[in-house]
């Protein structure tokens, strides 16, 4: 008996009767096998989001036949969709500067089959982890990144991205901002991590400045990149207590398990289709 083939399909649409019906239907009427879905309806935009995941052992029924045969529901319903295969996973690049809780962590978890993500390079404005990251196979690319070459720098990044087909740029405490051309391009694609200390704690030693005002909750947010800092929209959040007797250091570290926990998560469900659009904000089927 073959193996049967698992795909994922997403979908957003404006929100009418009969969307479940016709999807359910166009798989069953495939021998199609649902074996995880979810929905949601947003009334504040009037909109649906769908996430169907299913397979089929039907040998005739390839990616090209499904993608091609539900362009008609598609239509119909004026969907923004998409099909993958679930078992193909998702090209990568990591961008990561001089601090590497977050890029230790992803490639644990990948190392480990815990992401479903294909890291096809690695590329860092310092060279600190080149050792470490040619030592697990990957292709290292230092970019030197200043005010006079960032945008020979950003072209050098494109560049690497569409030579490796990259579908997701990890920003892993890739302390850069990136330029509004280049956040535009990699619209959807790009995942950054910061402490939620933002706005409130800005600069290079944020959990300093949150001990000296003796915060009781520190946390980290993970969101797509936009061209408004910090600010797009969100993937994940995490947050934990602390108290006074931590000292700056071990609220450093803390926040530090935190950062690495919510970008690995955000990753994650990125990887796996469970991250919808919704204008500034996300849909997440966890």
């Amino acid at each position: 008996m073959s193996t049967p083939s698992s795909y994922v399909l997403t979908l957003s649409c404006s929100d009418r009767i009969g969307i479940v019906s016709a999807v359910s239907k166009f798989l069953s009427d495939r021998a199609c096998n649902i074996f995880e879905a979810a929905q949601f309806n947003d009334p504040a935009s009037n909109c649906f989001f769908m996430r169907v995941a299913f397979h089929t052992n039907a040998i005739e029924l390839n990616f090209s036949n499904l993608k091609s045969q539900f362009n008609d529901i598609a239509d119909t319903f004026g969907m923004e969709w998409d099909l993958v295969d679930a078992q193909k996973r998702m090209p990568t690049l990591i961008l990561v500067s001089k601090l590497g809780h977050c890029l230790h962590d992803i490639l644990l978890r990948w190392k480990t089959g815990l992401i479903p993500i294909d890291i096809k390079a690695i590329v860092s404005n310092h060279l600190e982890y080149q050792e470490l990251v040619q030592a697990h196979g990957i292709p290292f690319h230092h970019i030197p990144v200043t005010a006079e070459t960032k945008p020979v720098a950003e072209e050098k990044l494109l560049n690497l991205i569409s030579q490796y087909q990259v579908e997701l740029v990890v920003l892993a405490r890739y302390m850069q901002v990136l330029s509004n051309d280049l956040c535009q391009k990699l619209a959807g694609r790009a995942i950054n991590i910061h402490h939620s200390f933002l706005p409130g704690f800005k600069g290079a030693k944020p959990y300093y400045q949150a001990y000296d005002r003796g915060v009781k909750l520190i946390g980290a947010t993970a969101h797509y990149v936009t061209g408004d800092l910090d600010e797009g929209p969100i993937i994940e959040q995490d947050v934990e207590r602390v108290d006074h007797a931590m000292s700056p250091d071990a609220l450093t570290l803390h926040g530090r398990d935190i950062e690495s926990v919510v970008l690995a998560r955000a990753v994650k469900w990125h990887a796996e289709r469970r991250v919808i659009p919704n204008g500034s904000r996300t849909v997440v089927f966890r």
